[in-house]
């Protein structure tokens, strides 16, 4: 709903919504977020729309909540469901005592992403038969983990082709591992897909992997606001409360 000057006002009933990033000490991931922010207003017009970080940044998820009154709706910015979306974030969002938040299922490896991440690489320059790898962050988390392998599936068929799964920061093994082993392996080129949501230094370790293409983050590509907004109607039609 709009006001006649077009100034988006909140719908009367209409729960905010609140993006749960990681956070980082890099200025560009804080705006990448903002960003995606942005294009989530753009859709759910007169919907309040506020930022809120895990870790590292401030605000917090309690400090978010005590500017949003009333019922709310937290959408996890995570790719995949480790400890931060299972522990960390319902925890931080029920110690703020709200019995009027939803909690939305992060993002994961969603065939959007997937399908932005095969964009990207395409941006980058990716031929049809470069050997490919997937560099996601990494974690000892199982779920997080199944999620990874699964973001790296749905890559391959839509690339048609096998894709490496490596890690930038935890597990195995390692991205400039995986593209050293696919050129021993006899591939002439590798491109690498970022599985990653921001700029920062995790990127720039790939930068540096030994690939011949290098796809950027999924950063504010259209489907990530688009998903947001699909987590924050489910959330809404499913009721799932963080308490």
């Amino acid at each position: 709903m709009t006001t006649s000057s077009g100034l988006a006002v909140r719908r009367p009933g209409a729960p905010a919504l609140l993006l749960v990033a990681h956070g980082t000490r890099e200025a560009a991931g804080a705006v990448v977020v903002e960003r995606i922010a942005a294009g989530v207003r753009s859709t759910l017009a007169g919907v309040e729309v506020r930022v809120c970080y895990a870790d590292v940044r401030s605000p917090t998820p309690a400090e978010a909540l005590s500017w949003l009154p009333g019922p709310c709706v937290a959408v996890p910015m995570f790719l995949a469901a480790g400890y931060h979306v299972r522990v960390d974030v319902p925890e931080q969002l029920r110690a703020a005592g709200r019995a009027d938040v939803l909690i939305a299922d992060a993002l994961g490896p969603d065939p959007l992403l997937v399908a932005a991440a095969a964009a990207r690489l395409a941006d980058a320059g990716a031929r049809r038969d470069d050997a490919v790898v997937l560099a996601v962050a990494g974690s000892s988390d199982v779920s997080a983990q199944a999620d990874s392998a699964t973001a790296a599936r749905r890559l391959g068929r839509l690339l048609g082709g096998p894709v490496a799964l490596a890690t930038i920061a935890a597990g195995g093994p390692r991205v400039p591992d995986a593209v050293a082993d696919l050129r021993a392996a006899g591939a002439a080129r590798v491109a690498v897909a970022s599985w990653l949501l921001a700029p920062g230094l995790f990127q720039r370790h790939l930068d540096t992997a030994g690939a011949d293409v290098v796809g950027e983050p999924l950063a504010d590509h259209p489907a990530v606001p688009a998903l947001v907004v699909q987590r924050y109607r489910a959330a809404l039609a499913a009721g799932v409360r963080t308490a």
